[in-house]
């Protein structure tokens, strides 16, 4: 048990003097940090829901890089395969050209070598890269999923069987496909493993094997196969284009998502700086007239009593 040697009065005092004091060192500490939460002790009851506010901005962030890194690889991917595309349709003209009227078995190789030209810059699109990874290799990005090999039945090795299975997180929730391998958009096949009409290597292939060999009916047959691959290359270049449209609403959504969730954080980490200076300027003041008021105050002793 204390014993005080100090009146009521004066206890009330110095309690009322440490209350004004602590209220001037709280209204301190928030205006300097800016923080009316920096440490757990400060508000327990707002620390749960602070905590996962804090780990939702964390993965919303991850998710807004992510997006980022999806966006560059769509696009990537778009413009190569509007580059195939462009190849595409350069054969077609050579072999409309040939379809109509051989001109010779010279003029016919001088076409063949640039439709191997062709089929090289085909597989270089399906090669394509974004930051050292190959973009259509599916699970697989550290290696091409083909190689040119004019020798082979379409022309390439297919280097790879992978598919591809990750998925584009939307921040709003669920995810969504952004990516299809070099096989589903260059080297379709049938179900026995022959390739697909709309087979891309096959079709320039074909129109390559035709021309080296002055095959009128060969040259009509690639022709009907490239315009299949046409068609082919022109739907996976829209998918890509929905691919980018979705990744450009998530990323909106995550922009916003962001400074929501900050404004949450804010409503209870942030001091609110004006009115901490003011209550900071009337603790002042408020502790300034105790002082004075105290030290007017008469003082009794023993001798006031007894004189």
């Amino acid at each position: 048990m204390t014993i005080s040697n100090l009146s009521p009065s004066a206890q009330s005092f110095l309690a009322g003097v440490n209350a004004v004091e602590q209220q001037i060192t709280t209204a301190t500490q928030q205006i300097t940090s800016g923080l009316k939460i920096s440490a757990p002790a400060d508000d327990p009851a707002q620390i749960d829901d602070l905590l996962q506010l804090r780990a939702d901005q964390q993965l919303n962030t991850q998710i807004g890089s992510n997006l980022t890194m999806a966006n560059s690889v769509a696009s990537a991917a778009d413009s190569a395969i509007g580059g195939a595309i462009q190849v595409i349709d350069s054969a077609i003209q050579i072999a409309t050209q040939a379809a109509n009227s051989l001109t010779g078995e010279n003029t016919d190789s001088s076409l063949a070598l640039q439709v191997q030209g062709m089929l090289s810059q085909m597989v270089n699109y399906s090669q394509t890269q974004v930051q050292g990874q190959y973009i259509f290799s599916g699970d697989q990005p550290e290696s091409p999923y083909y190689q040119l090999d004019l020798a082979a039945p379409q022309g390439v090795d297919q280097l790879l069987t992978t598919g591809a299975t990750q998925q584009i997180q939307d921040p709003a929730g669920g995810s969504f496909a952004g990516s299809q391998t070099a096989q589903t958009i260059f080297g379709g096949q049938n179900a026995n493993g022959t390739p697909a009409a709309d087979n891309v290597f096959a079709a320039l292939n074909n129109l390559n094997t035709a021309l080296q060999s002055n095959s009128t009916a060969g040259v009509e047959s690639a022709l009907n196969d490239l315009q299949q691959a046409s068609t082919h290359l022109n739907d996976m270049q829209s998918f890509y284009g929905v691919v980018e449209d979705r990744i450009q609403s998530a990323t909106t959504y995550s922009s916003s998502r962001d400074t929501e969730l900050q404004t949450q954080v804010g409503s209870i980490q942030d001091a609110d700086v004006t009115s901490d200076a003011m209550l900071l300027a009337q603790a002042n003041t408020q502790l300034q007239a105790a002082f004075q008021a105290e030290a007017q105050a008469p003082k009794s002793t023993l001798f006031n009593y007894l004189s």
